[in-house]
């Protein structure tokens, strides 16, 4: 049995990596940072040229009609990289659609959203923490919704929001109905988030939502998880780096034992993380009966470990590593959006031991 990449896989995470190398250096995630928009036009017009925008969309309508798999090794690299833009809400409207929309829906917003000229999100999260289908109250009047959606990623850019409704739901708005819009300056500044309020918005019920919503969630676990894991090694690789350089008492700090020690205990932690959201995304589409349970344990070890490995890069960098001039700091601030979006760790796990019966 074969528990490797395939070598279109491979090249497939080479072809992300090499982009971003190329077409974002350092300096412009920096400007991006500065800036808080989490958004670059061109960035987002050369991933939809390689046709990461319909990875997963049906070849019948445009797409690459990949598996979750296949964009989760992209989301890795994503993360690795820092890249900023709607990659993640646009991957789950694009599945929502491909699930749950009826024949109509999917024939006019499928092809468009393959080819990124059109940006879909989704608005999950409410307030208390609901993020769960069965948690949700945003109210679908049949054409119109009524209530709020918190922390919804690119909220004021998408042309496109798939927006979950009470009763576990997903309703399709058109993103000039969006409603009001309250752009929030969110610690991550690669991801823009917003927070938006209907009173009466026109929009479609997604006829297969109800099927839909829990796929859609898990997803969206899995996709985080692979990000978190991407942003993890560059964190242990920026450390290593700088421990190379460093020096004290004349001696490159790299060779204190106690780094040494740190630096691989945060490797081996990392690296048994890579099968944990390979199995995960693999159970999406092979493996109904476990994908929810492989999807929430794949993001709340991953992203819980992730973060603790941002905060001893940080200590491990010394004072310089507490500064905004610190690159360090990118992928921290990536490892707590992806901890927190679509539920806490400890969620998660609340929800491993309901499925269990514990």
């Amino acid at each position: 049995m074969h528990f490797g990449l395939t070598e279109e896989q491979t090249l497939l995470q080479h072809t992300v990596r090499e982009l971003a190398a190329g077409e974002f250096p350092p300096n412009r995630l920096r400007e991006l940072f500065d800036e808080g928009t989490g958004f670059d036009t061109d960035l987002w017009g050369r991933t939809a040229e390689m046709g990461l925008s319909g990875l997963i969309i049906p070849e019948e309508h445009g797409g690459a009609g990949l598996e979750l798999l296949d964009l989760a090794l992209v989301a890795e690299v994503i993360g690795e990289a820092a890249l900023p833009g709607p990659f993640l809400g646009h991957a789950l409207a694009s599945l929502a659609i491909t699930h749950g929309g009826s024949a109509e829906q999917k024939a006019r917003w499928l092809p468009a959203l393959a080819t990124g000229d059109v940006i879909g999100t989704v608005a999950l999260g409410e307030t208390n923490e609901a993020w769960e289908p069965e948690t949700w109250q945003t109210e679908d009047n049949g054409g119109s919704l009524t209530g709020a959606k918190r922390y919804v990623e690119y909220g004021d850019r998408a042309d496109l929001l798939i927006v979950g409704t009470a009763g576990g739901g997903l309703a399709l708005l058109e993103g000039d109905q969006r409603g009001e819009t309250d752009i929030v300056d969110g610690l991550d500044r690669t991801r823009s988030v917003t927070h938006l309020s209907f009173d009466g918005a026109p929009a479609e019920t997604l006829p297969g939502g109800k099927d839909a919503a829990p796929l859609v969630c898990d997803a969206g676990r899995i996709l985080l998880a692979a990000d978190a894991f991407g942003a993890a090694w560059k964190l242990i690789q920026l450390t290593v780096e700088y421990a190379l350089e460093r020096e004290q008492f004349g001696t490159k700090i790299a060779q204190f034992q106690s780094v040494k020690h740190q630096l691989a205990n945060l490797a081996s932690d990392c690296e048994p993380m890579r099968g944990l959201f390979w199995h995960a995304a693999h159970a999406f589409d092979h493996m109904p009966a476990a994908r929810a349970r492989e999807a929430a344990t794949a993001k709340s070890h991953i992203t819980d470990t992730a973060v603790r490995v941002g905060r001893r890069a940080v200590e491990l960098h010394g004072g310089i590593g507490f500064t905004w001039e610190c690159d360090v700091q990118f992928w921290v601030k990536r490892t707590m959006f992806d901890r927190t979006w679509l539920g806490s760790p400890r969620a998660d796990r609340e929800r491993i031991a309901q499925m269990l019966g514990w």
